[in-house]
């Protein structure tokens, strides 16, 4: 079956089993969006284009997506409690910062993009 990457829906759903120790240290079974926020959001935006944004949370600071006038936050999920939304433009380089060229292209192989 080919993943179906037509919509942020159809990627958060391969991005679910694509998560993995490789694209986040942080990752755990129990949590797998755990860490992976900002490798997840330079995909995002690879595959959709769009724009990074930011916020601070208790855990320091959550990378997202904006698509076409909507927020799209694929890593939602690792967190415990509700996070702001303070919506501040990020740049591609600063989400790569948050991670690892070989953590970026571990989640790229995995989800076969």
């Amino acid at each position: 079956m080919t993943a179906d990457y037509s919509t942020p829906y159809g990627l958060y759903e391969s991005l679910k089993s694509a998560w993995s120790r490789e694209s986040s240290a942080s990752w755990s079974a129990e949590n797998p969006a755990k860490g992976q926020c900002s490798v997840t959001s330079i995909i995002v935006q690879d595959i959709f284009g769009g724009s990074i944004l930011k916020t601070k949370t208790y855990g320091g600071t959550h990378f997202y997506n904006l698509i076409d006038g909507v927020r799209w936050d694929m890593t939602i999920s690792q967190f415990d409690r509700p996070i702001p939304f303070e919506d501040r433009p990020a740049t591609r380089d600063e989400a790569m910062a948050d991670t690892s060229e070989p953590q970026y292209q571990a989640l790229k192989r995995r989800l076969g993009v």
